[in-house]
């Protein structure tokens, strides 16, 4: 968990096989799901084509407004792209965070890492990769192997937004346990 963080620069000559990708997503096959309907599908990316036309319908870091993304050679060499299929049930519940954190736990131990985004141009994904409308996109995980270093520190006067330093160091505040525990 101390090692799982939202990465958004990777190494984009460090290649993710599609196996990794398979084996990441067959953790989620053994994750809890609301009611078991295992409504969750996935479409997976590891090559260069697929990923450039993934990576211009996502927008990256919010809080980082004077950071435009990656740049090339830092783009992430894999992702995941996380479906509903509406032909099971109309909405996820639980499913989708228990499943982002089986992947991101699983990319972890491998020596990867991801981020989650939900800031996606879904019409546009759509479009790029032939996705039927039967399956609502829900989010993408970038995934590769880290480039920067994200560093956990304690939250000071409610400031919850991430930041990057000098150094390209990005910091993530956190509330403490005093905090979050009523």
């Amino acid at each position: 968990m101390l090692k799982s963080r939202s990465y958004r620069r990777f190494y984009q000559e460090y290649k993710v096989s599609e196996n990794d990708l398979v084996e990441l997503v067959e953790l989620t096959r053994y994750s809890p799901s609301a009611r078991n309907a295992q409504p969750l599908k996935y479409f997976l990316s590891c090559d260069e084509k697929t990923n450039a036309k993934i990576f211009p319908t996502l927008a990256w870091a919010g809080y980082l407004t004077d950071w435009p993304g990656p740049e090339d050679g830092e783009r992430p060499s894999a992702y995941i792209v996380m479906l509903l299929d509406t032909g099971i049930a109309d909405n996820q519940y639980c499913d989708d965070g228990i499943a982002i954190q089986s992947i991101l736990l699983g990319a972890t131990e491998k020596g990867l890492g991801g981020c989650t985004i939900a800031a996606i141009d879904k019409k546009r994904l759509r479009t790029e990769l032939n996705i039927p409308e039967r399956f609502e996109i829900l989010y993408v995980l970038a995934i590769g192997k880290p480039k920067e270093k994200v560093v956990i520190e304690d939250m000071k006067d409610n400031d919850f937004k991430y930041w990057r330093d000098s150094d390209g160091i990005h910091h993530v505040p956190k509330r403490s346990i005093n905090e979050i525990i009523l």
